[in-house]
């Protein structure tokens, strides 16, 4: 190595020390500071994908939006933004374009008919600056923290959504979108949680049955195309599904993939396994059943030897636990319900085999016999901890008049969680603690159009779950958000559930609560100038 190239490392190295941008230590030097020293502060960015609602015409959906006041710098002279706009499109529109064209140019066109062609380019061109247009026009936009803010959208044209919130909106921004659709095979609630883009699912649960149709929806946030695999086991292994591979999702659009299109096997209770080759994607599957309605199945919370699954609601006429081992090790699993009292086994569901690479369902039938109630998955006694994923179908009301909704296993509530869309009536809030009691502390906003916030704290014994209805702003107008914070013990897990019943359907939707991550750990930088010794 030359001189200059040396006064130029000693210049560099010279100048991190003398304005703090780096800490560094000479062999032989002091100590680098603790890592204890490292602050938490706020997030100065945060991402949410929401997928398309709805393939009916009939779809009616509200997007509700919030950023928790408190979470940010709320002097800071950035206001920060936190939108939700259209993505740009699908996998499907620009080949449907393409065989049109193929189709024309093989069958011959007269001068006349190319006139027409010229005009209809003309009129896409026109269509497409229109939607380019639309596309950055906010459906939702949150203006301050504290206050939620509301949007709606009407038929199958509903594009995916892909948000974005920066400065004093970032910290804990959440959203969800909530469907009504009344008639039809797709008939139903379906309420899903915007999540932040990931490379990595597990969705227990699905189906590839005749009477199920099921979309895993990919939505891809960034500039460049992400690469996908959908890998899916039933209760003998994997499924064969070679179309599930390489699947390209465009830039800044969504792509719905039927899952029975990429297995010729039907089978009733499948584990899909969403993966990104390349780049990243937002990812949820929407089950729509032909006589049980339709909701959307989020992914799971992380593999774990332990979960809950909270929020199954006191009516409940049925419950399916779909679990699965993504490992190599088989998992023994104790079953539990944590009910208002205390947790108990069920009848003839005390303990449940899984094996490696295969889904095994078990069938609760009305296991909360009148009392909200949620699942506690441990490791059965004398057994090793193995990492499984789960989710629970759950069933209210018989017949025709039947609902379906999903509870996927939930990550722990932390120091605070959100879930928006909540309305005066018809709100449940379960509050879980698997083991120790925990003091909980429940904050209602505003309301999206007026309403002021209220506060209010919980006990939750250890070994039960408080299904409660959670506090409503005074003098409210819209929906509004509710806020979870552990004060005390812990651990921590929280669902909500939101029934908006139609012609006699107890018609409902369950979102877990997950910690909001809101803060992060960062190192503090001091200056160091022993970098220079010699």
């Amino acid at each position: 190595m030359n001189r200059p190239t040396l006064s130029l490392l000693a210049a560099a190295a010279a100048l991190a020390a003398v304005t703090g941008f780096a800490a560094l230590t000479a062999p032989g030097g002091p100590d680098a500071p603790d890592s204890e020293a490292a602050a938490r502060l706020p997030v100065e960015r945060s991402s949410l994908l929401c997928p398309a609602p709805s393939m009916s015409d009939l779809a009616e959906t509200t997007y509700t939006s919030f950023t928790p006041a408190g979470g940010g710098s709320e002097g800071s002279a950035k206001a920060g933004t936190a939108q939700l706009v259209p993505s740009v499109g699908s996998l499907a529109a620009p080949d449907a374009d393409k065989a049109k064209k193929d189709d024309e140019e093989e069958t011959g066109q007269d001068a006349e008919k190319d006139e027409e062609k010229d005009a209809e380019k003309d009129e896409e061109k026109d269509d497409k600056t229109t939607k380019n247009a639309a596309a950055d026009k906010p459906v939702v936009s949150v203006k301050a923290p504290g206050k939620p803010a509301a949007g709606t959208a009407s038929g199958a044209e509903a594009p995916a959504l892909i948000g974005a919130a920066e400065g004093r909106l970032a910290p804990g921004w959440a959203a969800q979108q909530t469907t009504t659709v009344t008639v039809g095979g797709a008939r139903g609630v379906l309420g899903v949680s915007c999540s932040p883009p990931d490379t990595d699912f597990w969705f227990p649960a699905a189906s590839t049955a005749k009477e199920r149709q099921d979309y895993v929806h990919l939505t891809n946030p960034d500039d460049t195309a992400a690469v996908v695999d959908i890998e899916m086991y039933g209760p003998e292994g994997a499924l064969k599904a070679e179309a599930g591979e390489g699947i390209p999702v465009p830039a800044k659009s969504s792509v719905p993939v039927l899952l029975s299109t990429l297995t010729g096997t039907a089978t009733a209770d499948v584990t899909v396994h969403v993966t990104t080759r390349t780049g990243r994607v937002g990812a949820s599957v929407q089950a729509m059943d032909d006589k049980a309605g339709s909701d959307w199945l989020p992914a799971s919370a992380d593999p774990a030897g332990s979960l809950v699954l909270p929020g199954i609601p006191a009516d409940a006429t049925s419950a399916r636990l779909v679990a699965f081992v993504p490992g190599q090790d088989d998992a023994d699993l104790k079953v539990r319900l944590a009910g208002p009292t205390g947790s108990f086994t069920p009848a003839g569901a005390e303990n449940l085999h899984v094996k490696s690479g295969m889904t095994k369902s078990l069938d609760l039938k009305d296991v909360t016999k009148g009392e909200a109630g949620s699942l506690v998955l441990t490791p059965a006694e004398g057994r090793d901890a193995t990492p499984v994923v789960a989710a629970l179908r759950v069933t209210r009301g018989t017949g025709a008049k039947q609902e379906v909704a999903f509870v996927p296993a939930a990550a722990q509530v932390g120091e605070r969680a959100t879930v928006t869309d909540n309305r005066a009536k018809g709100s449940v809030l379960s509050l879980v603690a698997p083991e120790s009691t925990v003091t909980v502390k429940v904050t209602a906003s505003a309301g999206t159009e007026a309403g002021a916030q209220v506060v209010k704290t919980f006990t939750v014994k250890g070994g039960t779950t408080l299904a409660v209805p959670p506090p409503v702003p005074a003098g409210l107008k819209g929906s509004y958000a509710l806020t979870v914070e552990t004060e005390s013990g812990g651990p921590l897990h929280a669902a909500r559930t939101l029934e908006l019943p139609e012609d006699g359907i107890p018609m409902f939707t369950v979102q877990t609560l997950s910690d909001d991550r809101g803060t992060v750990e960062v190192p503090r930088a001091v200056q160091d100038l022993s970098v220079l010794d010699d």
